[in-house]
Protein backbone atom coordinates (compact mmCIF):
# COMPACT_ATOMS: atom_id res chain seq x y z
CA UNK A 1 0.00 0.00 0.00
CA UNK A 2 1.19 3.76 -0.85
CA UNK A 3 -0.80 6.87 -0.86
CA UNK A 4 -4.15 5.22 0.29
CA UNK A 5 -5.44 7.42 2.75
CA UNK A 6 -8.47 8.21 0.83
CA UNK A 7 -9.66 4.75 0.82
CA UNK A 8 -8.49 2.82 3.80
CA UNK A 9 -10.63 3.64 6.15
CA UNK A 10 -13.52 2.17 4.42
CA UNK A 11 -11.05 -0.84 3.38
CA UNK A 12 -10.22 -1.28 7.40
CA UNK A 13 -13.39 -1.52 8.29
CA UNK A 14 -13.86 -3.75 6.06
CA UNK A 15 -11.55 -6.36 7.64
CA UNK A 16 -12.17 -4.88 10.99
CA UNK A 17 -15.92 -6.79 10.10
CA UNK A 18 -15.21 -9.89 9.14
CA UNK A 19 -17.39 -12.66 10.62
CA UNK A 20 -14.00 -14.68 10.75
CA UNK A 21 -12.67 -13.34 13.81
CA UNK A 22 -9.14 -15.34 14.27
CA UNK A 23 -7.50 -12.99 11.52
CA UNK A 24 -4.50 -11.10 11.43
CA UNK A 25 -4.22 -8.07 9.19
CA UNK A 26 -0.62 -7.60 7.76
CA UNK A 27 -0.79 -3.77 6.23
CA UNK A 28 2.78 -2.92 4.70
CA UNK A 29 2.81 0.84 4.16
CA UNK A 30 5.26 0.69 0.70
CA UNK A 31 6.89 4.48 1.85
CA UNK A 32 3.62 6.44 1.56
CA UNK A 33 3.93 10.05 1.68
CA UNK A 34 0.28 10.99 2.41
CA UNK A 35 -0.41 10.10 6.50
CA UNK A 36 -1.03 6.22 5.74
CA UNK A 37 1.37 4.97 7.45
CA UNK A 38 0.34 7.08 10.38
CA UNK A 39 -3.45 6.07 9.89
CA UNK A 40 -2.73 2.66 9.66
CA UNK A 41 -0.53 2.75 13.49
CA UNK A 42 -3.79 4.74 14.91
CA UNK A 43 -5.70 1.68 13.58
CA UNK A 44 -3.25 -0.58 15.06
CA UNK A 45 -2.90 0.64 18.62
CA UNK A 46 -7.13 -0.06 18.73
CA UNK A 47 -6.75 -3.46 17.13
CA UNK A 48 -4.73 -6.12 17.81
CA UNK A 49 -5.49 -7.91 14.81
CA UNK A 50 -3.53 -5.12 12.75
CA UNK A 51 0.30 -5.31 12.48
CA UNK A 52 1.78 -2.63 10.10
CA UNK A 53 5.01 -3.26 8.30
CA UNK A 54 6.83 0.12 6.68
CA UNK A 55 9.12 0.05 3.80
CA UNK A 56 10.89 2.34 2.14
CA UNK A 57 8.93 2.76 -1.45
CA UNK A 58 10.07 -0.24 -3.35
CA UNK A 59 6.77 -1.06 -5.17
CA UNK A 60 4.07 -3.77 -5.41
CA UNK A 61 6.04 -6.85 -5.61
CA UNK A 62 8.37 -5.69 -2.71
CA UNK A 63 5.59 -5.30 -1.03
CA UNK A 64 3.58 -8.54 -1.38
CA UNK A 65 6.91 -10.29 -0.61
CA UNK A 66 7.90 -8.07 2.34
CA UNK A 67 3.69 -9.08 3.87
CA UNK A 68 4.62 -12.54 3.72
CA UNK A 69 7.60 -12.97 5.20
CA UNK A 70 5.34 -11.62 8.37
CA UNK A 71 2.46 -14.01 7.21
CA UNK A 72 1.99 -16.53 10.59
CA UNK A 73 -0.85 -17.96 9.08
CA UNK A 74 -1.63 -21.34 7.03
CA UNK A 75 -3.59 -18.72 4.69
CA UNK A 76 -2.75 -15.43 3.60
CA UNK A 77 -5.91 -13.35 1.89
CA UNK A 78 -4.79 -11.03 -0.63
CA UNK A 79 -6.39 -6.99 -0.15
CA UNK A 80 -5.75 -3.98 -1.90
CA UNK A 81 -6.27 -0.76 0.11
CA UNK A 82 -8.56 0.74 -2.12
CA UNK A 83 -11.07 -2.31 -2.02
CA UNK A 84 -13.82 -3.06 -0.09
CA UNK A 85 -14.63 -6.47 1.46
CA UNK A 86 -17.84 -8.47 2.08
CA UNK A 87 -18.09 -9.08 5.98
CA UNK A 88 -18.08 -12.87 4.85
CA UNK A 89 -15.26 -13.22 2.71
CA UNK A 90 -13.15 -14.82 4.84
CA UNK A 91 -15.11 -16.70 7.02
CA UNK A 92 -16.70 -18.38 3.41
CA UNK A 93 -12.86 -18.60 1.56
CA UNK A 94 -11.79 -20.27 5.40
CA UNK A 95 -14.67 -22.51 5.38
CA UNK A 96 -14.18 -23.75 1.21
CA UNK A 97 -10.62 -24.41 1.79
CA UNK A 98 -11.04 -26.23 4.82
CA UNK A 99 -13.40 -28.16 3.09
CA UNK A 100 -11.52 -29.29 -0.02
CA UNK A 101 -7.35 -29.99 0.23
CA UNK A 102 -7.08 -30.33 -3.62
CA UNK A 103 -7.83 -26.42 -3.42
CA UNK A 104 -4.84 -23.87 -3.52
CA UNK A 105 -6.78 -20.95 -3.35
CA UNK A 106 -10.33 -19.74 -4.04
CA UNK A 107 -11.21 -15.87 -4.97
CA UNK A 108 -14.46 -14.68 -5.50
CA UNK A 109 -16.62 -13.03 -8.18
CA UNK A 110 -16.47 -8.91 -7.69
CA UNK A 111 -18.58 -5.93 -8.30
CA UNK A 112 -16.09 -3.03 -9.85
CA UNK A 113 -16.65 0.22 -7.69
CA UNK A 114 -15.72 3.09 -10.83
CA UNK A 115 -14.70 6.46 -9.57
CA UNK A 116 -16.50 9.44 -11.31
CA UNK A 117 -15.55 10.13 -15.10
CA UNK A 118 -13.44 7.18 -14.98
CA UNK A 119 -14.25 5.01 -18.49
CA UNK A 120 -13.88 2.04 -17.69
CA UNK A 121 -16.45 -0.78 -20.27
CA UNK A 122 -13.19 -2.91 -20.76
CA UNK A 123 -12.75 -3.51 -17.10
CA UNK A 124 -16.35 -4.31 -16.87
CA UNK A 125 -16.25 -6.50 -19.70
CA UNK A 126 -13.53 -8.77 -17.86
CA UNK A 127 -15.29 -8.51 -14.78
CA UNK A 128 -18.55 -10.35 -15.99
CA UNK A 129 -16.06 -12.66 -18.19
CA UNK A 130 -13.78 -13.49 -14.92
CA UNK A 131 -17.15 -14.21 -12.84
CA UNK A 132 -18.27 -16.43 -14.75
CA UNK A 133 -14.90 -18.88 -13.88
CA UNK A 134 -15.89 -20.31 -10.82
CA UNK A 135 -14.83 -23.65 -11.24
CA UNK A 136 -11.08 -24.98 -11.44
CA UNK A 137 -12.08 -26.74 -15.15
CA UNK A 138 -13.57 -23.31 -16.03
CA UNK A 139 -10.22 -21.13 -14.91
CA UNK A 140 -7.91 -23.48 -16.42
CA UNK A 141 -9.41 -23.82 -19.50
CA UNK A 142 -9.71 -19.85 -20.02
CA UNK A 143 -6.37 -19.65 -18.66
CA UNK A 144 -4.38 -18.12 -21.11
CA UNK A 145 -7.05 -15.73 -22.11
CA UNK A 146 -6.50 -13.52 -19.80
CA UNK A 147 -6.01 -13.29 -15.81
CA UNK A 148 -8.83 -15.78 -14.83
CA UNK A 149 -9.46 -14.51 -11.00
CA UNK A 150 -9.26 -10.93 -9.36
CA UNK A 151 -6.21 -10.85 -7.18
CA UNK A 152 -7.15 -8.79 -4.02
CA UNK A 153 -10.83 -11.60 -3.94
CA UNK A 154 -7.94 -14.30 -3.40
CA UNK A 155 -7.58 -16.34 -0.58
CA UNK A 156 -4.46 -18.80 -0.71
CA UNK A 157 -2.47 -22.08 1.17
CA UNK A 158 0.84 -19.93 2.59
CA UNK A 159 3.00 -23.17 1.84
CA UNK A 160 2.06 -23.11 -1.60
CA UNK A 161 2.84 -20.02 -2.29
CA UNK A 162 6.01 -20.04 -0.63
CA UNK A 163 7.33 -23.39 -2.53
CA UNK A 164 6.77 -20.55 -5.79
CA UNK A 165 8.88 -18.25 -4.01
CA UNK A 166 6.09 -16.02 -3.63
CA UNK A 167 5.89 -12.97 -5.55
CA UNK A 168 8.30 -12.70 -9.16
CA UNK A 169 9.55 -8.91 -10.33
CA UNK A 170 9.79 -8.68 -13.37
CA UNK A 171 8.77 -6.65 -16.52
CA UNK A 172 5.23 -7.99 -16.50
CA UNK A 173 1.89 -8.45 -14.26
CA UNK A 174 2.77 -10.69 -10.96
CA UNK A 175 -0.59 -11.43 -10.62
CA UNK A 176 -1.07 -13.37 -13.58
CA UNK A 177 2.70 -14.86 -13.37
CA UNK A 178 1.76 -16.48 -10.15
CA UNK A 179 -1.53 -18.12 -11.47
CA UNK A 180 0.70 -19.36 -14.11
CA UNK A 181 3.48 -20.55 -12.61
CA UNK A 182 1.07 -22.02 -9.41
CA UNK A 183 -1.19 -24.18 -12.23
CA UNK A 184 2.08 -25.43 -13.54
CA UNK A 185 2.63 -26.50 -10.33
CA UNK A 186 -0.63 -28.16 -9.62
CA UNK A 187 -2.38 -26.02 -8.09
CA UNK A 188 -6.15 -26.00 -8.15
CA UNK A 189 -8.43 -22.79 -7.98
CA UNK A 190 -11.90 -22.27 -7.29
CA UNK A 191 -14.17 -19.14 -7.14
CA UNK A 192 -16.58 -18.77 -4.38
CA UNK A 193 -20.23 -17.91 -6.14
CA UNK A 194 -21.23 -15.32 -4.37
CA UNK A 195 -19.83 -11.11 -5.23
CA UNK A 196 -17.50 -10.86 -1.70
CA UNK A 197 -15.15 -8.09 -3.07
CA UNK A 198 -15.91 -4.29 -4.42
CA UNK A 199 -13.23 -3.38 -6.74
CA UNK A 200 -12.05 -0.01 -6.92
CA UNK A 201 -11.21 1.21 -10.80
CA UNK A 202 -9.59 4.38 -10.85
CA UNK A 203 -7.73 6.51 -13.06
CA UNK A 204 -4.72 6.37 -11.59
CA UNK A 205 -4.80 2.28 -10.81
CA UNK A 206 -1.72 -0.03 -11.72
CA UNK A 207 -3.02 -1.74 -14.53
CA UNK A 208 -3.38 1.68 -16.52
CA UNK A 209 -0.61 3.44 -15.53
CA UNK A 210 2.04 0.98 -14.89
CA UNK A 211 3.52 -0.70 -17.93
CA UNK A 212 4.49 -3.61 -16.80
CA UNK A 213 0.41 -3.88 -17.22
CA UNK A 214 0.15 -3.64 -21.14
CA UNK A 215 -1.46 -5.99 -23.30
CA UNK A 216 1.52 -6.85 -25.21
CA UNK A 217 3.24 -8.14 -20.90
CA UNK A 218 0.52 -9.99 -20.65
CA UNK A 219 0.53 -11.72 -23.82
CA UNK A 220 4.72 -12.51 -24.04
CA UNK A 221 4.04 -14.19 -20.25
CA UNK A 222 0.89 -16.37 -21.93
CA UNK A 223 3.81 -17.08 -24.99
CA UNK A 224 6.03 -18.29 -21.99
CA UNK A 225 4.22 -20.26 -20.25
CA UNK A 226 2.04 -21.83 -23.42
CA UNK A 227 5.56 -22.51 -24.77
CA UNK A 228 6.41 -24.24 -21.73
CA UNK A 229 3.30 -26.46 -21.29
CA UNK A 230 1.86 -27.36 -24.60
CA UNK A 231 4.88 -26.73 -27.54
CA UNK A 232 7.92 -28.89 -26.36
CA UNK A 233 9.71 -31.17 -28.95
CA UNK A 234 9.37 -28.58 -31.97
CA UNK A 235 5.21 -28.90 -31.92
CA UNK A 236 4.01 -26.53 -34.96
CA UNK A 237 0.89 -24.14 -34.07
CA UNK A 238 -2.12 -23.68 -36.51
CA UNK A 239 -3.87 -19.76 -35.47
CA UNK A 240 -7.65 -19.53 -35.48
CA UNK A 241 -7.68 -15.93 -36.52
CA UNK A 242 -6.16 -13.71 -38.71
CA UNK A 243 -6.95 -10.35 -37.36
CA UNK A 244 -4.65 -8.25 -35.00
CA UNK A 245 -5.22 -10.77 -31.91
CA UNK A 246 -3.91 -13.82 -33.98
CA UNK A 247 -0.95 -11.74 -36.02
CA UNK A 248 0.28 -10.63 -32.51
CA UNK A 249 0.14 -14.20 -31.76
CA UNK A 250 2.31 -15.67 -34.68
CA UNK A 251 4.25 -12.70 -33.84
CA UNK A 252 5.29 -13.83 -30.11
CA UNK A 253 5.09 -17.50 -31.26
CA UNK A 254 7.34 -17.32 -33.87
CA UNK A 255 10.06 -14.90 -31.96
CA UNK A 256 10.35 -18.29 -29.49
CA UNK A 257 11.04 -20.48 -32.35
CA UNK A 258 7.51 -22.01 -32.54
CA UNK A 259 6.67 -23.27 -36.57
CA UNK A 260 3.41 -21.34 -37.63
CA UNK A 261 1.42 -24.04 -39.92
CA UNK A 262 -1.46 -22.19 -40.77
CA UNK A 263 -3.93 -19.41 -39.80
CA UNK A 264 -7.99 -21.05 -40.02
CA UNK A 265 -10.40 -17.94 -41.15
CA UNK A 266 -14.14 -17.59 -41.77
CA UNK A 267 -13.43 -14.12 -43.92
CA UNK A 268 -13.70 -15.48 -47.77
CA UNK A 269 -11.66 -12.10 -48.60
CA UNK A 270 -8.66 -13.93 -45.97
CA UNK A 271 -8.99 -17.59 -47.58
CA UNK A 272 -6.15 -18.30 -49.75
CA UNK A 273 -3.33 -15.28 -48.52
CA UNK A 274 -0.39 -15.87 -47.15
CA UNK A 275 0.27 -14.36 -43.37
CA UNK A 276 3.26 -14.08 -41.94
CA UNK A 277 4.83 -16.83 -43.71
CA UNK A 278 1.88 -19.30 -43.59
CA UNK A 279 -1.15 -20.37 -45.33
CA UNK A 280 -4.86 -19.12 -44.84
CA UNK A 281 -7.17 -21.55 -44.63
CA UNK A 282 -11.28 -22.22 -44.31
CA UNK A 283 -12.39 -24.26 -41.73
CA UNK A 284 -13.17 -27.46 -43.92
CA UNK A 285 -9.32 -27.14 -44.80
CA UNK A 286 -8.80 -27.28 -41.05
CA UNK A 287 -9.50 -30.45 -40.93
CA UNK A 288 -6.53 -31.86 -42.52
CA UNK A 289 -4.22 -30.22 -39.74
CA UNK A 290 -5.78 -32.03 -37.03
CA UNK A 291 -3.63 -34.68 -35.42
CA UNK A 292 -0.22 -32.88 -34.72
CA UNK A 293 -0.39 -28.94 -34.60
CA UNK A 294 -1.75 -27.36 -31.31
CA UNK A 295 -4.67 -25.09 -32.68
CA UNK A 296 -5.19 -22.16 -30.72
CA UNK A 297 -8.13 -20.33 -30.56
CA UNK A 298 -7.06 -16.07 -31.31
CA UNK A 299 -10.14 -14.04 -30.68
CA UNK A 300 -10.94 -11.49 -27.82
CA UNK A 301 -14.73 -11.85 -27.95
CA UNK A 302 -16.50 -15.01 -25.78
CA UNK A 303 -19.05 -15.62 -28.65
CA UNK A 304 -16.65 -15.79 -31.35
CA UNK A 305 -14.56 -17.75 -28.73
CA UNK A 306 -17.33 -20.49 -28.82
CA UNK A 307 -18.04 -20.72 -32.42
CA UNK A 308 -14.63 -21.44 -32.47
CA UNK A 309 -14.36 -24.32 -29.80
CA UNK A 310 -17.42 -25.38 -31.57
CA UNK A 311 -16.40 -25.59 -35.50
CA UNK A 312 -13.04 -27.05 -33.35
CA UNK A 313 -14.79 -29.63 -31.58
CA UNK A 314 -16.77 -30.54 -35.00
CA UNK A 315 -13.14 -31.48 -35.85
CA UNK A 316 -12.36 -33.73 -33.15
CA UNK A 317 -9.90 -31.18 -31.63
CA UNK A 318 -10.26 -31.71 -27.62
CA UNK A 319 -9.27 -29.06 -25.46
CA UNK A 320 -6.49 -28.46 -24.18
CA UNK A 321 -4.61 -31.27 -26.00
CA UNK A 322 -5.56 -30.22 -29.53
CA UNK A 323 -7.23 -26.80 -28.98
CA UNK A 324 -6.53 -23.77 -26.51
CA UNK A 325 -7.81 -20.36 -26.24
CA UNK A 326 -5.99 -17.46 -26.00
CA UNK A 327 -6.19 -13.24 -26.38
Amino acid sequence: MRDARSTLPDCLRSLAAQTLGAHEVVAVDDGSTDGSGALLREWAARDARVRVVAQDAAGLVAALNRGLEAVRAPLVARMDADDVADPRRLELQVAALAADRSLTAIGSRVRVLAEPGVRNDGMRAYVDWQNGLVTHEQVARDLYVESPLVHPSVTMRTDALWALSGYRAFDGPEDYDLWLRGFAAGWRFAKHEETLLDWRDRADRLTRADPRYREDRFRALKADALVRARLSAGRAVVLWGAGPIGKAWSKELRARGVLLAAFVEVDPGKIGQVVHGAPVVSVAGAAGLAGGPLHLACVGQPEARARIRAAAARLGLAEPDDLVAVA
